[in-house]
């Protein structure tokens, strides 16, 4: 059957004025017009026209073909007069052109419009108009747009086919109108598998699984897809027994069939069991069936095996996939990032480059993240710089785990940097830099990044309102650390979560307001948290407060007994004021309920390699060398009048032995390391557990003088939070250490 032509005959006065609207359009834009053979030939037989066109430049051959009889789908979008004209010249019974165009351009809105024009024309709308609108709808998620086109299909009278009620169905259901999706489910004389399909799909997706379930056992046929939604919704909403029940079902059913769909599922509920066993049926499964060339099935198989606990076997799948994408690269390297093991995530991250693959913003972040969390800044930098080399996009999520990269490990300069190049910073790269700031010994900093936020018109979320806390900690501004903590409620409408509740206690305890402290505690709408208790008993040890500290304590026997962390600062608590009784007490409480305190170990990365030292370790190489530093330090201090605090040695020994103690701090042997090792200009990232410098203040913040080749340096302020910094100098120059923390408790 031919088709109607879009132009009547004898109509090239009205194909004129379109090639030259298009034309119009074309010549103030960079996009291309497509004609149809009949404009063409409506045009190009206007002789006299064609003449006035070759004057101007412009030749047949400007216009670029498609298919034959192809109708004028102009990819340019119209101003409002073009629109206009464009509407004109569409004419009656022409709206079909009008909504793919302005579907084409993702301009609903319009598009919906033309519903209105056409009901003005006294025409109908064709079934094509509806479907259009409706896929619109759905890639938009524009539910209220679809109700329209709804609410037009049911005043019309138009009576909608498969198609188009499998469209309304999905519709309703993503956006979790289930009843009005089963609606018209029920009401379709003809449903096809897709109708099936998308019901259950909606169920399965909102967790209604009874009812995905019903219906699929209703089904007379089914196909891969209404398998693996059904075992997939099992799975999502953590009932992997139920999927791999029906799983088995699936393998018993002679008129289905398995494929990478359906084994896919199989795996993911494997491995949310988790059940290696039947893991590795399926993978025998698999090496039967031919399934093993398949890409996202190998992927599948080593999730499984990875989220089972073994990770060796994940790796042995994953290398024999053989094309392996972004994806595959980024969650193998992730699963080593997430298990802890990041040297071999590290490693498999540089294998990526090499083979050609380009990483994407899941893979840079995920390593930056887990520089973040050893400090090691080196490889940070040279991350940063293969962004920089192919164009990261400064608006992803990368960028913002870049500037928290640079923040944790110390180099708070780079990270402000960073910040700045944003073009529109997100909250967490705020966060990042106010948080950088607090935990790098500069809390004003940080409140003035805050004041920043605010003024940006960016709103802050629960995480930010802990650096700033923790910024006013650290600072000793009580009252300004009361006052943000009540304007998370009052004035940003967040409700406090258990990590505002700790920092506010810390802030008040490390005050000595412990009676403030205990207020806000009984009148709590939530549990106290370990966190919340550790911080209370931490400023009753630097206050010596044996109340509070007992009843500290005592909360978090009941949370975390195995804790060895509190039953040590608790007897430091008892050691200050020599009540050597509790201490011992304290000692056989730990025996009896077999809690063992782990050694305090620091880490110090030098030139991409990890250094760990533990308390009054000997056995690193150049222990001879460490120790004759330590033991020179501690000589010229003495010197310069320095008196050791040793009330914090949880030992009833000689003074003298406390005292070595102190100066042999696993934390003292990486940094004497590092001053040996490091060069002149140049920076060295430390990680350790409890620290304890000599420090003659009973406060957090301590100021330290060390003497290296006879030079004294300034004073720096060292507060004892998670990063610090130190600043040696000697005769060759200064050498920076970045020191990454944890407050916990001191060494026994």
């Amino acid at each position: 059957m031919r088709r109607k032509p879009f132009f009547p005959a004898n109509s090239s006065k009205q194909a004129i004025k379109l090639y030259t609207f298009g034309h119009r359009l074309l010549s103030s834009s960079s996009t291309s017009i497509h004609t149809s053979e009949e404009t063409r030939t409506a045009v190009f037989s206007d002789v006299p026209f064609m003449r006035r066109q070759r004057s101007k430049g412009i030749s047949p051959s400007s216009s670029q073909p498609r298919a034959k009889n192809q109708a004028v789908v102009p990819s340019f979008k119209f101003k409002t007069e073009d629109r206009n004209v464009f509407k004109d010249l569409c004419g009656d019974n022409k709206f079909k052109e009008a909504v793919d165009i302005l579907c084409q351009q993702k301009r609903l809105k319009e598009a919906v419009q033309i519903l209105g024009d056409i009901d003005r024309s006294g025409t109908r709308p064709s079934p094509a108009i509806y479907s259009s609108l409706l896929k619109l709808c759905l890639q938009l998620e524009a539910l209220e747009e679809g109700k329209t086109v709804h609410r037009h299909i049911k005043g019309s009278g138009f009576k909608p086919g498969t198609v188009i009620s499998n469209r309304l169905i999905d519709m309703y259901a993503r956006s979790g109108n289930l009843n009005d999706a089963r609606r018209i489910f029920e009401e379709m004389e003809e449903r096809d598998l897709c109708s099936w399909n998308t019901m259950i799909a909606g169920y399965a997706r909102k967790g209604e699984l009874e009812n995905a379930r019903r219906l699929f056992n209703r089904m007379t046929e089914r196909d891969h897809y209404s398998w693996s939604t059904m075992i997939s919704g099992y799975v999502r909403h953590d009932q992997p027994k139920e999927a791999l029940e029906l799983y088995r079902e699936l393998q018993g059913d002679v008129s289905s069939k398995n494929n990478k769909f359906t084994v896919s599922a199989a795996l993911a509920a494997t491995a949310a069991a988790p059940s290696m066993r039947y893991g590795k049926e399926i993978h025998s499964h698999i090496l039967r069936t031919g399934f093993a060339s398949d890409a996202i099935v190998w992927s599948a198989l080593s999730d499984m095996y990875a989220k089972c606990g073994s990770i060796e076997e994940a790796r042995f799948v994953f290398n024999e996939i053989l094309e392996k994408d972004v994806v595959t690269w980024t969650t193998m390297i992730g699963r080593y990032l997430e298990g802890g093991r990041r040297k071999e995530g590290f490693e498999l991250f540089f294998d990526m480059l090499r083979s050609g693959v380009r990483p994407n913003e899941f893979t840079f972040a995920g390593i930056l993240n887990a520089c973040s969390a050893l400090a090691a800044e080196e490889l940070g930098k040279q991350v940063h710089g293969h962004m920089t080399r192919i164009g990261f996009d400064p608006f992803s999520f990368a960028a913002s785990a870049l500037v928290d990269m640079y923040s944790k490990c110390g180099n708070i300069e780079s990270a402000r940097k960073v910040f700045e190049a944003l073009p529109q910073p997100d909250i967490v790269s705020w966060t990042s830099m106010i948080a950088g700031y607090a935990q790098n010994g500069q809390p004003k900093e940080a409140l003035h990044y805050f004041d920043l936020l605010l003024k940006s018109g960016t709103k802050p979320d629960h995480i930010t309102f802990v650096g700033v806390l923790s910024a006013c900690t650290h600072t000793g501004l009580t009252d300004k650390g009361l006052e943000i903590f009540h304007s998370i409620s009052e004035k940003h409408g967040l409700t406090h979560t258990a990590d505002h509740y700790a920092c506010i206690v810390d802030l008040l305890a490390r005050a000595g307001k412990f009676e403030e402290a205990e207020k806000i505690i009984d009148n709590m709408p939530i549990r106290p948290d370990k966190f919340l208790w550790s911080s209370l008993l931490g400023g009753c040890r630097i206050h010596r407060n044996l109340k509070f500290a007992k009843q500290a304590a005592e909360a978090l026997f009941q949370i975390e007994p195995e804790n060895a962390a509190t039953y040590v600062t608790l007897a430091n608590i008892y050691a200050t004021a020599g009540m050597w009784e509790e201490v011992a007490r304290i000692r056989k409480m730990m025996d009896d309920r077999g809690v063992v305190k782990k050694p305090g170990s620091s880490w110090i990365e030098i030139k991409r390699q990890v250094h760990v030292f533990l308390v009054g370790d000997k056995s690193h190489p150049k222990a001879k060398a460490i120790y004759a530093l330590l033991g020179e330090l501690s000589k010229k201090l003495k010197e310069e009048g320095h008196v050791p605090d040793t009330n914090f040695v949880l030992h009833d020994v000689e003074e003298e032995q406390k005292e070595q103690n102190l100066i042999y701090h696993s934390e003292k042997l990486a940094v004497a390391f590092g001053i040996l090792e490091a060069p002149a200009e140049g920076s060295l990232a430390l990680e350790m557990a409890p620290a304890v410098w000599s420090g003659n203040k009973q406060t957090e913040d301590l100021t330290h003088q060390i003497i290296i080749n006879g030079h004294l340096p300034d004073q720096v302020e060292l507060p004892n939070f998670f990063y610090q910094k130190l600043m040696f100098l000697s005769s060759c120059g200064g050498k920076l250490v970045t020191i990454a923390s944890e407050h916990k408790s001191d060494v026994m």
